[in-house]
């Protein structure tokens, strides 16, 4: 059986230095992704989008593991786009109007055939109130800057202020949606140790 390890094939994107921003080039990636608005903290809504995408994602894995093709690899981490309508009003501390993308990353030998099929299968097995709401969609950020946090969501604010700074100081401009990826299991790992991907892209 042919195994893949996504995070090691694409370790430019999905691993990142705490310490030092780096720059990287984004290509065209399939994604799992939920659209909604709201805190994600108190949004049940949220909650809803990661549960169904989990669910979908793993049952694709399964799919493709017991499949004709036999090919094994590990679910990718949760991602999420962030922002708002007017961006001069993208508070850490009011969050409730934060608009928001929960994705996961899909293999590119990922059909959206299959992808139907695996939203089918799970919606069989369990009550998954965001599925009517997922899409399997292309995304393509380009020339990002990015650095590894370390800590709570509630501390990113300095991490993330020192991207942007980098980037208008190289004499460029933030462009796109504010992203992150959550690398830690948060109900296992201590907040201390949360690892999360802050990554903007710039022009």
């Amino acid at each position: 059986m042919e195994k893949i390890n996504y995070k090691k094939v694409l370790k430019h994107l999905y691993n990142a230095s705490s310490v030092k921003i780096s720059v990287v080039d984004v290509p065209e990636i399939n994604f799992l992704a939920i659209d909604g608005v709201g805190d994600p903290n108190t949004s049940e809504s949220y909650a809803q989008a990661i549960e169904a995408l989990y669910s979908v994602s793993y049952t694709l894995k399964f799919m493709l593991k017991k499949g004709p093709r036999a090919i094994d690899y590990g679910v990718m981490p949760l991602e999420g786009l962030w922002w708002t309508d007017d961006m001069a009003k993208f508070s850490q501390e009011d969050k409730s109007n934060w608009k928001w993308t929960a994705m996961i990353m899909q293999p590119d030998l990922i059909s959206e055939q299959e992808v139907e099929e695996a939203k089918r299968l799970a919606e069989s097995k369990k009550e998954l109130p965001a599925l009517p709401l997922m899409e399997f969609r292309t995304y393509k950020e380009g020339t990002c800057a990015q650095i590894m946090h370390i800590g709570p969501f509630s501390e990113e604010g300095p991490t993330i202020q020192k991207v942007h700074q980098f980037i208008q100081e190289q004499g460029n401009s933030l462009s796109g949606k504010h992203h992150e990826i959550y690398l830690s299991d948060i109900r296992r790992a201590a907040p201390e140790k949360w690892k999360t991907i802050i990554r903007q892209p710039f022009s």
